[in-house]
């Protein structure tokens, strides 16, 4: 059972500019990530973007449809900004797509080395695996419903609305 990753930036791919003293993108960590995690999934990468979910516009979100629906997978792994990474869920979820598609982010830049986002993305990887078809939002070992989400910006945290 092979896995689409869908990589469109967030956190996750960050880097730091000490100079500048700014975040900035470079390229994925994903192939990075895969290895450090000693993955045996078989996966197949496409970079649809490197931006931050803040700078993500309707025809982001779009393409992000788009390129789900075409894949030849159906189980998807898309890593994304956490700051409307239920937005795109929720899009991604009223497309109905019959795939099963997990988002995961950091809150914590990888290079950073304290990220949690080798840990979101290995969960998000089995979730891909196991759950039926939906969409699904997987963060700090929970997963979570495209219509069930919200991001607590003040814990740093998501969590059921209801």
């Amino acid at each position: 059972m092979a896995v689409r990753i869908f990589i469109t930036g967030g956190t996750f791919d960050k880097e730091y500019n000490e100079l500048e003293g700014k975040l900035f993108f470079k390229d994925t960590h994903l192939p990075e990530m895969l290895k450090l995690g000693r993955c045996k999934v078989s996966v197949d990468m496409r970079t649809l973007m490197l931006i931050d979910s803040l700078e993500m516009t309707d025809a982001d979100r779009q393409i992000i449809v788009e390129q789900s629906r075409k894949c030849k997978e159906d189980r998807i792994v898309i890593t994304h900004g956490t700051d409307t990474m239920e937005e795109t869920a929720r899009v991604l979820g009223q497309a109905s797509l019959e795939k099963t598609i997990v988002l995961t982010g950091a809150m914590v830049p990888y290079k950073f080395g304290s990220s949690d986002g080798l840990f979101n993305l290995g969960s998000a990887l089995a979730f891909a695996q196991t759950l039926s078809p939906g969409v699904y939002i997987a963060m700090n070992g929970r997963y979570f419903s495209w219509d069930n989400v919200k991001k607590n910006k003040k814990l740093g945290e998501f969590e059921e609305v209801r």
